[in-house]
């Protein structure tokens, strides 16, 4: 099961080992421990395409393993050497694949802070929309996102609607993502049909 469609999605769930149950996995080597006693209580969304403004193709998953070559597109060379993964990425068509196991941290905030804590790799979850700033995220994403996110709150119940935020308010001023492209109030209409409360942070 890639997490197509509602009956899909809606079955997601978390192991104890970290990973989600029946979705494709591409481990990505850039990862380790969380700090000891660390809790997970927040998810950063994150915006991407490779290349830049282009859907498909196998080049997020070279990049989250390692594996990307520079030479594939000029857009490639600025990311050669390039050490970041995320937990999960969703496509344009709701499907999922996980990179790291929740219970370890993903390489995907860099320098951020949220509500005075920084490094938020430590603490948070890293999910990845396939998507660009100013283009509309698919419907689909957002039913797959908000059924990933009830998954984790089930798994992890610090983490809450209220500490769902972008990657964008975790870094401003460095990072724009998922963009204004990204509606938050659909978010959370989709958080409310499967229960969870639509209150999320980001205005």
């Amino acid at each position: 099961m890639d997490g197509h469609g509602d009956a899909g999605v809606r079955r997601l769930a978390v192991g104890a080992d970290g990973w989600l149950a029946g979705v494709r996995r591409v481990p990505s080597p850039h990862r380790d421990a969380r700090p000891p006693g660390a809790v997970i209580d927040a998810v950063i969304v994150h915006g991407i395409s490779l290349p830049p403004g282009r859907f498909g193709g196998p080049w997020i998953d070279a990049l989250f393993a390692g594996t990307l070559d520079p030479a594939a597109h000029p857009s490639f060379r600025d990311l050669a050497g390039l050490r970041v993964s995320a937990h999960v990425l969703v496509r344009r068509d709701g499907s999922l694949t996980q990179y790291v196991p929740f219970t370890e941290r993903a390489w995907h905030a860099g320098v951020s802070s949220l509500e005075g804590r920084p490094r938020c790799n430590d603490y948070a979850v890293g999910v990845e929309l396939e998507g660009a700033d100013d283009v509309p995220y698919a419907p689909r994403q957002y039913e797959t996102l908000a059924a990933l996110l009830a998954a984790l709150m089930r798994a992890y119940p610090a983490i809450t609607p209220r500490r769902v935020v972008g990657h964008c308010h975790v870094a401003p001023g460095r990072k724009t993502d998922p963009g204004p492209a990204f509606d938050w109030a659909r978010l959370g209409a989709a958080l409310a049909r499967l229960g969870a409360s639509p209150e999320t942070v980001p205005p």
